[in-house]
């Protein structure tokens, strides 16, 4: 149903923007603001691709009851847009995922009380864990990407390849943790860059998020030229305390190489 490899055009990477911060904030108070879907449609008027939301067991932040919301409002008004739903594939999270008919299904290895996301899959432990998951969401029409670290190891994309899986998501938390240290900046770039080519020689194509902004995502995408999508939620959403939404999202455009 999806293609699995960007065109070879080497297109800019796509914006998805992740909601779980505003839904955090919105549910400090039993009240309905700030309005998840109505931040959602803002960014895709603004020209974000897609959404992607990460809906934990606990709900801290989206509720399950936010996905038909959020999944009507791209089907009514974004038709050409996608939804991207992250999780650890339980039992649970498999049957939402298979409910809302996500176009994309990240699959993370995190802890139910994680406070976020911090590290890929072992794949080589996972193998034949990730292959049935992967089997089943994509028999539901959904591409898979798999949450990987970026630390440049070639055979862990073949491995990656083997499950089934569309596509990688580099975890870009080292490389966004250097954001005062250029240095080690530009070596965490490289690692993500060999990951990168390695999943593209296997046939994958490439996410990246955790941790991106406007400052650090051009020498990324300068070096993952043929980057598909970059996911992004804390950065964007406190940038958007101070330019609004609407610009915000046109800045992450930009800096991901975009016209907007």
């Amino acid at each position: 149903m999806f293609s699995s490899l960007p065109d070879p055009a080497a297109m800019p990477a796509k914006l998805s923007v992740n909601l779980n911060a505003i839904a955090m904030l919105r549910n400090r108070r039993d009240l309905p603001w700030p309005d998840v879907a109505d931040l959602g449609r803002i960014a895709l008027r603004a020209g974000a691709s897609g959404l992607t939301v990460h809906p934990r067991p606990d709900q801290r932040h989206i509720r399950f009851s936010d996905l038909p919301v959020l999944r009507a409002l791209i089907d009514d008004e974004f038709p050409t847009a996608e939804f991207n739903i992250e999780g650890y594939p339980t039992e649970d999270f498999l049957a939402l995922c298979e409910a809302i008919e996500p176009e994309q299904v990240t699959l993370v290895p995190d802890d139910p009380a994680q406070a976020t996301s911090d590290h890929g899959w072992d794949v080589e432990k996972h193998q034949e864990f990730l292959k049935q998951v992967v089997g089943r969401l994509k028999a539901g029409g959904m591409r898979v990407s798999l949450f990987v670290d970026g630390d440049g190891r070639p055979e862990a994309m073949a491995m990656a390849r083997t499950t089934g899986a569309d596509r990688v998501e580099l975890y870009t938390g080292p490389y966004g943790g250097c954001y005062d240290r250029p240095d080690e900046a530009a070596r965490q770039v490289e690692l993500l860059g060999l990951t990168a080519d390695a999943a593209k020689a296997e046939g994958l194509a490439v996410n990246a998020g955790h941790d991106l902004t406007v400052a650090n995502l051009p020498l990324l995408v300068k070096r993952i030229p043929h980057l598909a999508e970059v996911s992004i939620g804390h950065g964007l959403t406190a940038d958007a305390l101070e330019f609004g939404m609407t610009e915000t999202v046109r800045r992450f455009c930009r800096a991901c190489g975009q016209k907007v």
